[in-house]
This record gives structure tokens, C-alpha cells and sequence, in this order.
């Protein structure tokens, strides 16, 4: 397990792209846009910088972990040696299921094949492919290079293999793997999203504004970051789209998204990436 392929190169594939190469992996990484590719390789080079201030890294280390990175506009020519491809596209079901079908015809027969979507059914993605038993979730946090959680999600037909492979592997890369089952929203994001839900519903009926809300949770609940400043920054739009497919998967209204939040996402107000959200960046 040494060849890599990560497809999409934002936010959370230029992060994870980061972490197999830090950790001595050869990576492809692989997008349709050239300029998405030069934006992520200079994301990840500034990323490298803040680890060399803060004693993490060396120059050399920041040389040897770049060189080790490779793009692709093209996938068949980035997934032709993959020993694990993850796939990091936008968080839309019929984009992922795409890819997957790509992926199965274009990939060696012993690549495993990874999504590291944040709520779509694993077993609902391995259904387009040949290889069921070899496809699984590698759902990483954001920042990938920083936080050290990777919900590792097994679809109906994972075999114990692909999914031990997929526990070590993340250890290579000195994170903590958490194995789950393949449910709607999975651990982390059902239950997350519920909370950033009901903190948008106490703004929607005007309980108190958004910075008092997010004081109450960090200084009482002793949370790093307030549920609206986390939906800013995970993207309204995600947010919207999560709580749709929990919403779908479990029929139950505890589930249904805030008008607020349906509201925000339709003006384009997508939080940090669009400067403008719960909060103005």
C-alpha cells in the first residue's frame, strides 16, 4: 500500500493529499481543473510553512513531501498504479456515484476504493462497482493534516479485510480510526448536524443572536468553536445538503432543515467560502 490517488483537490483533498505524503506516500492527486491543482499545491505548500514555524517539519521535509505529490487532469493516467484511491468530490450523490463507476473500470483489480463523503451511503456507492468488497468510507476532519479522527464506515458488503487494511493505514498516518456502520450521516455528522440545526432554529425564532449562541456553547459546553461559526466554516450549502440526506434516510422531522438555513443557502450566503454566512469574513 503505496500509490495513492485522491480525486478533487479542494478544501479536503488538498488536506489529505497532504497527510499520505507527509507520511511517506506516493500521491496523485487529480482534478479536471488545471488552476484547481496549482491553487491546491500552493494550499498545501502554505500548510507545510505553518508546520515548519511551529517545529513540526523541516525545509527538507517540506521538499521531500512536495515532490512526492503528483497532478492529473486526466484519471485514467492518476489512478493507473493506485493502491487506495480516495475520492474527495463535492458531496453530491450522483457526482460520487460517477466517479465510483470510473474508478471501478479504470482501477487495478486489487485498488481499494475510498470515499471520504460525509453522509452518502457507502453501500449505496460500492452498488455501482465490481468491487463492493473493496470499497469503503475514509471520512476525514477538517483540517486533514491537523485533526487526528477518521470515521472509518463499512458498507454493507466491506469484507474485514478491506476494512482492517483501512484501520492500519490510518495509523500510518497518526490518526485515530473510528469504525462504524453504514448509516444515514453515519456517527460524527448525526449528531452534528442536529445541533447545528437546533442552533439555527434558536436564531430563527430569535432565542438570541448568533454570537451569544456560539459564546453559550463554547464558554458552557466547553466546544472549541459555536455550532454557527462550524456551519460557516463546514459551508451552509453541505450543511443543507447533510441534513437532506439524514432527513431522507430516517424519515423522522427531528432531521428537517431550518427554513433559515434552506433561506440562506438559496441567497448564496454559503458561509466563510463565499464571505458571507451566519457571520460576514
Amino acid at each position: 500500500m503505496q500509490h495513492i490517488s485522491v480525486v478533487g483537490s479542494g478544501t479536503m483533498g488538498n488536506g489529505i493529499a497532504h497527510a499520505f505524503a507527509q507520511y511517506g506516500f506516493d500521491v496523485a492527486l487529480i482534478d479536471t481543473q488545471p488552476s484547481a491543482l496549482e491553487k491546491a499545491i500552493a494550499t498545501i505548500g502554505n500548510n507545510l510553512d505553518r508546520q515548519i514555524k511551529k517545529e513540526i517539519l523541516s525545509e527538507a521535509d517540506k521538499t521531500g513531501i512536495l515532490a512526492r505529490i503528483a497532478t492529473y487532469t486526466d484519471l485514467a493516467r492518476g489512478v493507473g498504479k493506485a493502491d487506495l484511491v480516495v475520492e474527495a468530490a463535492t458531496e453530491n450523490e450522483s457526482i460520487k456515484l460517477g466517479i465510483f463507476e470510473e474508478l471501478d473500470r479504470l482501477c487495478p483489480k486489487h485498488t481499494l476504493l475510498a470515499s471520504n463523503t460525509s453522509s452518502i451511503s457507502i453501500t449505496k456507492i460500492a452498488s455501482v462497482t465490481h468491487r463492493a468488497d473493496r470499497v469503503i468510507g475514509m471520512h476525514f476532519m477538517n483540517p486533514v493534516p491537523v485533526m487526528k479522527l477518521v470515521e472509518v464506515i463499512k458498507g454493507y458488503a466491506t469484507s474485514v479485510e478491506t476494512t482492517n487494511t483501512i484501520l492500519s493505514l490510518s495509523k500510518r498516518l497518526d490518526k485515530v480510526p473510528v469504525e462504524v456502520n453504514d448509516y444515514p450521516g453515519f456517527v460524527s455528522n448525526r449528531i452534528l448536524m442536529p445541533l447545528i440545526n437546533e442552533a439555527i432554529y434558536a436564531l430563527y425564532e430569535g432565542v438570541a443572536d448568533a454570537e451569544a449562541i456560539d459564546t453559550v456553547m463554547k464558554l458552557g459546553m466547553a466546544h472549541p468553536m459555536g455550532p454557527l461559526q462550524l456551519a460557516d466554516f463546514i459551508g451552509l450549502d453541505v450543511c443543507l445538503s447533510i441534513l437532506r440526506v439524514l432527513h431522507t434516510g430516517f424519515g423522522n422531522p427531528k432531521y428537517a432543515p431550518c427554513p433559515l438555513l434552506v433561506n440562506m443557502v438559496a441567497a448564496g450566503k454559503l458561509g466563510k467560502k463565499t464571505g458571507s454566512g451566519f457571520y460576514t469574513y
